[in-house]
C-alpha cells in the first residue's frame, strides 16, 4: 500500500523521468534529429555555395562574408524570439514554424540573381534555422530519462553531422555543375515538407501543457510513454499553475545570473571558432591552391571526423558529467585549431582538420544537452534561446573576421584566434552547475 501512495504522488515529469528509453523516444529523437540534420545540411550548404558563387559571380572575400553574415544574423534573431515563443506557445509549434519558414526561403534562394537578393533570402533562412535548434533541444531534454538526458540530447546533436555530411556530398556532387549552387538550394527545400510531419507526428512537451493547462493532453501524452515501457499509467495528482509569462530579464535575476553568463560565454567562443573554421574552410582551401572539387573532398573527409566526436561526448557525458566533458572537448578543440593552423602538407591539414571536427563537435553536443537543463521549465526555451542567440553574435562577426585576420597573417592567424576563443570557451564551462542525473527543475 505505501509503495501504491508512492507511486501515485508522483508528477508527470517524475513519471517521464523513470521511464526506460522506448519506441516513442526513439520516435521523439529520429524525429527531431531529422529537421536537425535538414538544419545543418543548410548551413553546411553555403560554405560551398560561396565557394562556388565566388568562381562564378566573381565575389570578393568581403561580399561571400555577408552573404554569411546575414545568415547569422537572422539566427541570432530567430533563435532568442524562437525561444520565447517556444515558452509561450509550444516547442513543437515552433518547431513546425522554422522548419517552414527556412526551408521554403532556402527554395527561394536558388531564384536569387543578385547579391543583395541572396542576402536578404539567407537572413529569412536564418531567422528559421537560428530558432529550430534551441527549440528542438529543449523539446527533446523533457521528454529524456533523467539517466540517460544527457546522452540522448548528444545524439540528438549528433544529427548535425549527418545534415553536414549531406552537405559535404551535395557541394562534392551538385555543387560544382552547371547552376550546381542554384540545384543545392532546392534540394534545401526539403525542410518545408517535413514540417507538416513534424506538426502532426510529434508531441507537444508534457511540461508545457500542464503550464498551459492542458492536463488531458500531458496526462495521455505521459501514458503513451509509460503504455510503451509495460508501466501501468497512475494519474498524477494536482494541476501546475501557470507561471508569469517568461521575460527575458528573468535570466540575469540572482538565481541565475552566474549560469547564464557562463553558458553565454561557451555559446560565443564556440560559435566564433566553429562558424569561423568550418564555413570558410572549402575557401580557404583552394586559397592554398587546391581546386574546387580537391578542397570539397577534403572538406568531406574533415567532416566525417564528427561521428566520432559526438559517439564519444554521448558516451563521456554521462560518465563523466557535462561540465569535465564540455571542458575537455573545448580544450582538444583548442589544441586541433592550433595544429590546423600550421598544417602545410595533405595528410597534415586532413588529420588535424579531422581532430578539429571531432572535438569541436563533441563540444557542441555537450553544449546542447546541458543549455536546456539549467533553467526551470518555464523559462527553459527562453534561457536556451537567449544564449544560443548571444552565441550568434559571435558566427555573424567570425565570417566577417577571418578575411581580415588571414590577410594579418594567413591561416595560421586565423586559427590562432580561434584556439584563443576555444580556451575561453573553456574556461566559462567551469562554471557551469553540474546536472548529470538530476531531474530537470520545474520551478
Amino acid at each position: 500500500m505505501a509503495e501504491h501512495t508512492q507511486t501515485a504522488s508522483l508528477t508527470r515529469a517524475q513519471r517521464l523521468d523513470r521511464l526506460p528509453f522506448t519506441r516513442p523516444h526513439r520516435r521523439l529523437l529520429g524525429g527531431s534529429g531529422i529537421g536537425w540534420a535538414l538544419d545543418a545540411m543548410d548551413v553546411g550548404l553555403i560554405s560551398f555555395v560561396i565557394a562556388a558563387l565566388g568562381v562564378e559571380w566573381g565575389l570578393s572575400d568581403g561580399q561571400r562574408s555577408w552573404i554569411v553574415s546575414a545568415g547569422f544574423v537572422g539566427m541570432a534573431i530567430g533563435a532568442s524570439v524562437g525561444g520565447l515563443l517556444a515558452d509561450r506557445i509550444g516547442r513543437r509549434q515552433v518547431f513546425a514554424l522554422t522548419l517552414l519558414v527556412y526551408g521554403l526561403a532556402t527554395g527561394a534562394s536558388a531564384l536569387a540573381t543578385g547579391l543583395v537578393a541572396l542576402i536578404v533570402l539567407r537572413f529569412v533562412v536564418g531567422l528559421g534555422l537560428g530558432a529550430e535548434l534551441p527549440v528542438a533541444s529543449t523539446l527533446v531534454s523533457e521528454y529524456a530519462p533523467k539517466s540517460i538526458r544527457g546522452r540522448v540530447v548528444v545524439i540528438l546533436e549528433a544529427f548535425w553531422a549527418v545534415g553536414w555530411i549531406a552537405a559535404a556530398l551535395i557541394g562534392y556532387f551538385v555543387v560544382p555543375g552547371e547552376n550546381g549552387w542554384r540545384w543545392a538550394f532546392v534540394i534545401g527545400m526539403v525542410p518545408a515538407f517535413y514540417a507538416l510531419y513534424v506538426r502532426l507526428h510529434l508531441p507537444e512537451s508534457v511540461r508545457f501543457l500542464e503550464r498551459k493547462g492542458r492536463v488531458e493532453e500531458a496526462e495521455a501524452a505521459v501514458r503513451t510513454y509509460e503504455e510503451a515501457a509495460g508501466i501501468e499509467p497512475v494519474p498524477s495528482p494536482g494541476v501546475v499553475e501557470e507561471s508569469a509569462p517568461p521575460r527575458w530579464r528573468t535570466l540575469w535575476a540572482p538565481r541565475f545570473r552566474r549560469r547564464t553568463a557562463a553558458l553565454w560565454v561557451v555559446w560565443f567562443g564556440v560559435n566564433f571558432a566553429y562558424y569561423g573554421a568550418f564555413i570558410w574552410l572549402p575557401s580557404l582551401l583552394v586559397a592554398q591552391g587546391f581546386s574546387l572539387v580537391k578542397s570539397f573532398e577534403y572538406t568531406l573527409i574533415i567532416t566525417l571526423a564528427q561521428l566520432p566526436g559526438y559517439a564519444l561526448a554521448a558516451f563521456l557525458i554521462e560518465k563523466w558529467g557535462r561540465r569535465a566533458t564540455l571542458a575537455a572537448f573545448l580544450a582538444g578543440s583548442a589544441v586541433a585549431a592550433l595544429l590546423f593552423g600550421q598544417a602545410t602538407t595533405v595528410p597534415a591539414i586532413i588529420a588535424a582538420g579531422m581532430a578539429l571536427s571531432a572535438f569541436n563537435l563533441g563540444a557542441w553536443g555537450a553544449l546542447y544537452a546541458v543549455s536546456p537543463e539549467v533553467y526551470p521549465t518555464a523559462l527553459r526555451g527562453t534561457g536556451s534561446g537567449s544564449a544560443a542567440a548571444f552565441g550568434r553574435l559571435a558566427s555573424i562577426i567570425a565570417p566577417l573576421a577571418v578575411p581580415w585576420l588571414v590577410g594579418r597573417g594567413g591561416s595560421s592567424v586565423a586559427f590562432l584566434a580561434f584556439g584563443i576563443a576555444f580556451v575561453v570557451a573553456m574556461v566559462g564551462a567551469l562554471f557551469l552547475p553540474e546536472l548529470k542525473g538530476a531531474a530537470l527543475e520545474e520551478e
